[in-house]
């Protein structure tokens, strides 16, 4: 896989049973990737360490005065040299490629889990915690994934030296032999407590980035209640933690380096004061002492990789785990079906409820319990939050259709939708059938002021399709985010569309224009809105009461309110006690005036 074909037709089916499995499985699956790092590791790490060997030679040789020995180590030093510039070039190619790969690979897995969750991803996992993983955590993870074969490269390479220097002298081979494995295995038992403090600082980073996502998302209340300051506070006091954690983590890994310097260059003293007595005791020359010296000093280039690659696992450890932990959600229902790809249609049919939306009407829902309200919408979708029995379109399951198929036989909006930054063109460009038009779209959902004011908050667009939205569209107010996301759905022309509170952000009149422009834009077509609002509810052919999760009240809206009591209490907003009182009241009125009835009796009597 080349960067150039990213993304991957099929990012796979991940092992996310826990962290350390899931960088396996990433390792796994760029297996000829990695092959090609760690070959052109090899010849970058062998032609550096083959450098000693071609000095000490030199050496020898002007000592010995051989011109022609001369000569070849000098070919053999040039060769060594292109070997050293070819393979960093390809490493690090390589590398680049294989971390690239790795952290797109992690994205699209992302990606693929949140589309398949749908909205009960954030229920689940906290939004801070998903862009975490989605930004920085891909980072750490790819870098581990990467620098594995680098260091698999850089301890062959140590390992052939060692051989190599036992061979070409024993008696300062066998010193170097045993002093490195005790300078590459010397960090391992600060290891775990530089991982602990990495896990710390990862820990408190993902909570301050959680508290940071949440205060912007909701500035304008904050500014409404004068709380800016307070939660400033917050993130101050989060933002310092995560400091104090992070200085406290580099402290290890600065130790960690220390010992890395400290005990090569300890080693080197040994090797040099050993060698000095056997070049004087006569035991080896003067080139063969040159040769181990700048062996072991070499020596220092792969051994750095050893510290990289703890330092990478340890980063990566809590970044893995908290991928796997997202990777590893699952639907309540598959996503595969067992029916064939076609979209149904007919009544759409809760069983839990006992809700019956029939085909080509507008249905309006009342609940009461907004949480019971979104629970509902998110099941007539066909993607329940929590097991239950299937909703029927047609008489036909929606958890046996495929995801793709369900999703397009119903389409849901939340009380929430959320624009995507880009031009309006770009955000009313989505899957749709054709039959209903933008321009159509955003006059039903009355956005006339909205594009209004796109255009004026637009410096060169003189078309509104043309005016940017800015990310999450904060520069339009509440009321103007929803109407567009609003005319987004009408456009996609879905078999049977559930909308949840689609006009609470709006004022009176601009709902009821709302309620026309729906009701004939989506005329034939079945529709579901679960809201209280009157206005919607007077314009809808069916009205549906839902308490304490059944269906309890079917009827239009003027009869519910007159007949039905726990439906007038929610959608006139009437507490128990002000329906008492109205009773009350009623009783008093009706026997004031069967008093005076009575009187006018006695009168007629007798006269």
């Amino acid at each position: 896989m080349q960067i150039q074909d990213l993304p991957y037709p099929d990012p796979g089916v991940p092992d996310a049973r826990s962290g350390p499995r899931f960088l396996w499985w990433l390792w796994r699956n760029q297996t000829g990737g990695q092959l090609k790092a760690l070959a052109w590791g090899l010849l970058h790490f062998v032609s550096v360490s083959a450098l000693p060997f071609c000095v000490g030679l030199a050496v020898q040789a002007v000592v010995d005065r051989s011109g022609s020995r001369l000569a070849l180590t000098g070919g053999l030093m040039l060769l060594c040299g292109t070997g050293i510039a070819v393979g960093d070039t390809f490493l690090h190619r390589a590398a680049v490629t294989n971390w690239i790969t790795a952290a797109a690979r992690v994205q699209q897995l992302l990606a693929r889990k949140a589309a398949h969750l749908g909205s009960a991803l954030t229920r689940r996992v906290a939004a801070g915690e998903v862009v975490a993983v989605s930004t920085g955590d891909v980072e750490k993870i790819g870098w581990f994934v990467e620098a594995v074969s680098r260091f698999t490269a850089a301890a062959l390479t140590v390992v052939a030296v060692c051989a190599g220097l036992l061979v070409y002298q024993p008696a300062l081979g066998v010193v170097v032999a045993v002093g490195l494995p005790v300078v590459a295995l010397a960090v391992l038992p600060l290891l775990p407590r530089a991982t602990r403090r990495a896990d710390e600082q990862r820990e408190k980073a993902g909570r301050a980035t959680e508290l940071a996502s949440d205060t912007v998302a909701g500035l304008r209340v904050l500014r409404g209640i004068g709380g800016e300051e307070l939660f400033l506070d917050r993130y101050r006091r989060a933002s310092q933690e995560v400091r104090r954690a992070a200085v406290r983590s580099a402290r290890m890994w600065s130790l960690i380096s220390t010992v890395q310097v400290l005990l090569p260059g300890l080693l080197m003293i040994v090797v040099v004061w050993h060698g000095v007595h056997l070049a004087r005791a006569g035991r080896i020359t003067v080139g063969e002492l040159v040769t181990v010296y700048s062996a072991v000093m070499i020596l220092n280039y792969p051994l750095r990789h050893f510290e990289e690659i703890a330092m990478a696992y340890s980063f990566s450890r809590p970044s893995a785990r908290r991928a796997a932990r997202v990777l590893a959600l699952a639907r309540s229902t598959a996503t595969d079906g067992t029916r064939p790809d076609h979209v149904p249609d007919g009544d759409l049919y809760d069983p839990d409820t006992g809700l019956l939306v029939p085909a080509g009407r507008l249905t309006a829902v009342v609940c009461g319990d907004p949480d019971a309200a979104g629970r509902l919408a998110e099941r007539l979708g066909g993607h329940p939050a929590e097991p239950g029995r299937p909703v029927l379109l047609g008489g036909v399951p929606l958890d046996e259709l495929p995801l793709d198929t369900a999703r397009t036989a119903v389409l849901v909006q939340d009380k929430d939708p959320v624009l995507l930054s880009g031009t309006l063109r770009e955000l009313l460009d989505v899957p749709a059938s054709g039959a209903v038009a933008a321009a159509d779209a955003l006059a039903a959902a009355q956005c006339q002021d909205v594009l209004d004011a796109l255009v004026q908050g637009s410096v060169d667009a003189a078309d509104p399709m043309d005016a940017r939205i800015t990310e999450r569209g904060r520069s339009l107010s509440g009321g103007q985010r929803q109407r567009l996301a609003l005319a987004r759905t009408l456009i996609t022309d879905p078999e049977v569309l559930v909308l949840d509170e689609p006009t609470s952000a709006v004022d009176s009149h601009t709902e009821a224009r709302i309620a026309d422009g729906l009701r004939r834009l989506r005329s034939g077509r079945t529709t579901v809105v679960l809201t209280s609002s009157p206005l919607l509810l007077d314009r809808a052919d069916r009205v549906v009461l839902v308490y304490e999760g059944e269906v309890v009240a079917t009827g239009v809206h003027r009869e519910l309110v007159d007949g039905e009591p726990r439906y007038r209490s929610v959608v006139t907003r009437e507490t128990d006690e002000e329906m008492a009182a109205a009773g009350a009241d009623a009783g008093l009125a009706g026997g004031a005036l069967l008093g005076a009835l009575g009187e006018l009796e006695e009168i007629e009597e007798s006269a």
